[in-house]
C-alpha cells in the first residue's frame, strides 16, 4: 500500500467522486505521483511506500467534476509527514461551494 492514500465524496450528491485527477506533490510543488479516483472515490496507489519526514500536498482538479463554473476549480492540501513509516489518508469531502479534510485511518 502507498504511503499515502485519498478518497473524495461528493457530499452534495451522497456518493464517491469518481474520476477525479490528483497530483502528489512536495511542498515546492515538485511531482512525486498522480493518479484518479476510481469508482469509489479512492486512490489507493498515490505515491512511493516511503517518503522523508515533511510537509507535503495533494491538489484536487475539482473544476473538470464540478464544471466549468466551479467556485473551487482546484483543492490543494497541504499535510505533515512526521513518521515516514506511517500511513497517511487524506480525504476530501466536497461541495460545489464547500470542501473539507480530515486525517483518516
Amino acid at each position: 500500500m502507498s504511503l499515502v492514500t485519498t478518497h473524495v465524496l461528493d457530499t452534495a450528491a451522497g456518493r464517491p467522486a469518481a474520476g477525479i485527477a490528483v497530483r502528489f506533490e512536495t511542498a515546492e510543488g515538485e511531482l512525486i505521483a498522480e493518479g484518479r479516483t476510481d469508482a469509489d472515490g479512492r486512490i489507493r496507489d498515490l505515491g512511493p511506500e516511503t517518503l522523508a519526514p515533511g510537509s507535503y500536498r495533494l491538489v484536487f482538479d475539482t473544476g473538470a467534476y464540478l464544471g466549468p463554473a466551479a467556485f473551487f476549480p482546484e483543492v490543494a492540501l497541504t499535510f505533515r509527514i512526521s513518521d515516514p513509516a506511517a500511513h497517511h489518508h487524506v480525504p476530501l469531502l466536497l461541495s460545489p461551494f464547500a470542501y473539507s479534510t480530515y486525517r483518516g485511518s
